[in-house]
């Protein structure tokens, strides 16, 4: 069984997805709202594979002053979107991250699951790849029966998917372009490294006009779409046109 680390924080205005407010049409308090729809989803779709879901958080203090709720701790908030989606919120796992930056916080959980708790493999997820479904999680499952290091590349050199079955050095593993810096890292360990098929990730207002598209054109074709990241869609009016020129870019507006 491969244990899926969700690296999450809690969906609030200022502290989630703060480029996508700045970039697209979506105030602080929707892109918060995105957030959390794809944060659902993301849950509920390692709940419902075959992998053991970790919500991984910060503790409040590792947090920005302005985003931290004297009322509502990290921890708290998390629990109540986990218990609200999940079919078997009892079952979910939560424990803080430990590191200064993402590759040590990432390369903290995942040492510790491999080393100190002897899981098979463990993967981490970021909760803004909202395709990111069950038969994902259990396809990268298998990928890492056979390779030592599994990794789904998604736009702009990231990674939606990080699963290890052995250990790498993490220091500075998710630096920019993470795919490359990784599969660096994987190589300077000797693992050998299996890929997943592209996914977006949502950070800008550019990764949401493919978000919004690729959603639009799932419907139509009567696919599976993930479901609160598609209320989201609808209920907020977002579809996208493109620029006048043959090549032109797609533009994202509200209806």
């Amino acid at each position: 069984m491969t244990v899926v680390a969700v690296l999450a924080d809690p969906p609030r205005p200022g502290l989630a997805l703060p480029r996508l407010a700045e970039t697209s049409p979506l105030s602080e308090s929707e892109a918060a709202e995105l957030a959390e729809a794809m944060l659902r989803d993301t849950l509920r779709a390692v709940e419902r594979s075959g992998g053991e879901l970790l919500v991984n958080y910060r503790p409040d203090d590792h947090l920005p002053d302005a985003s931290v709720d004297p009322d509502e701790s990290a921890e708290d908030a998390l629990r109540a979107i986990a218990t609200d989606v999940l079919d078997d919120p009892e079952e979910a796992r939560f424990e803080v991250q430990v590191g200064s930056d993402l590759s040590a916080r990432a390369g903290n959980t995942i040492t510790h699951l491999l080393r100190d708790e002897g899981v098979q493999s463990a993967a981490v997820v970021r909760g803004d790849a909202p395709f990111l479904l069950r038969s994902t999680v259990d396809s990268a499952a298998m990928k890492l029966r056979t390779n030592e290091v599994v990794l789904g590349p998604s736009t702009d050199g990231r990674v939606y998917f990080a699963g290890f079955k052995a250990p790498i050095d993490f220091e500075g593993a998710f630096t920019a372009p993470e795919l490359e810096t990784l599969v660096a890292s994987a190589n300077d360990a000797d693992r050998d490294v299996g890929f997943m098929e592209m996914q977006p990730t949502v950070r800008t207002g550019s990764d949401l006009a493919t978000l919004v598209s690729s959603i639009r054109a799932r419907w139509q074709a009567e696919r599976v779409v993930p479901e609160h990241t598609a209320e989201f869609v609808v209920d907020a009016g977002l579809s996208v046109v493109a620029d006048d020129a043959a090549d032109g870019d797609l533009t994202l507006v509200r209806e």
